[in-house]
């Protein structure tokens, strides 16, 4: 754990110690800030269904880029090699990135409590289904964060180490749009591996437990095959 923690907070640390950090954040908070209030005032109404509704889709471009770096960097400048001369485990230097990318998510997403703040200024805003939905915000940059872990293991270049990422998790948000064109007993097993459907839900204040286990099953699955993959260049 000890070891984790170091891992965590050094990736952490140097998310900000250059300025890819401030780039993603800040475009996060415009896209997300000008789609919400854009819409806002012509909806006149007290909730962040919007911000929400559009969460999924810029999280599949978002997390991708910031974890792209995490292993691909290391493979590129031939730091993993010294890494692994370290007393540390394959688990340690995974879950420490995990860890950070999860860490730095939270973080991004911090500022946008500004938006809940100044509609409850303005109206009488529900807050079970805000707390809700940056709750389900947490599980689902968790779960994407692991699938861009993976595809960061997977090679060592950023560029294709994000596309990979960005497949993958777009994919995983918009899977249960090709549920209607299917017979309805596939297009149940595709809406349940829809990342969308199962944050929507979490969104509403509605906390089950089949959505909290999907998500953790994305995260659980992400970060072995991402153990499969360092194993595959050990």
């Amino acid at each position: 754990m000890r070891h984790t923690l170091c891992i965590g907070r050094k990736e952490f640390n140097a998310y900000f110690t250059s300025p890819i950090a401030y780039i993603v954040i800040a475009i996060f908070l415009l896209v997300t800030g000008w789609f919400f209030f854009s819409t806002f005032f012509l909806l006149n109404q007290a909730n962040l269904r919007n911000f929400f509704g559009l969460l999924p889709v810029i999280f599949a471009f978002v997390v991708p880029a910031v974890t792209m770096r995490l292993f691909a960097e290391e493979f590129h400048i031939g730091s993993y090699e010294t890494l692994l001369t370290l007393p540390v485990r394959f688990n340690d230097v995974i879950f420490g990135k995990f860890a950070a990318a999860v860490a730095f998510v939270a973080a991004m997403l911090v500022p946008t409590l500004a938006y809940p703040i100044t509609v409850a200024a303005l109206g009488a805003l529900d807050w079970g289904p805000v707390i809700g939905g940056y709750l389900g915000a947490v599980f689902l940059g968790a779960a994407f964060a692991a699938v861009g872990l993976f595809a960061s293991a997977l090679t060592r270049n950023q560029i294709v180490a994000f596309i990979i990422g960005l497949a993958i998790c777009f994919g995983l948000t918009l899977v249960d749009q090709m549920a209607f064109f299917l017979p309805p007993a596939v297009s149940l097993v595709f809406s349940y591996l829809a990342a969308d459907v199962h944050f929507q839900n979490i969104a509403k204040g509605i906390i089950d437990t089949r959505d909290v286990v999907y998500f953790l099953s994305v995260c659980f699955i992400g970060l072995y095959a991402t153990h499969l993959a360092l194993r595959a260049r050990d």
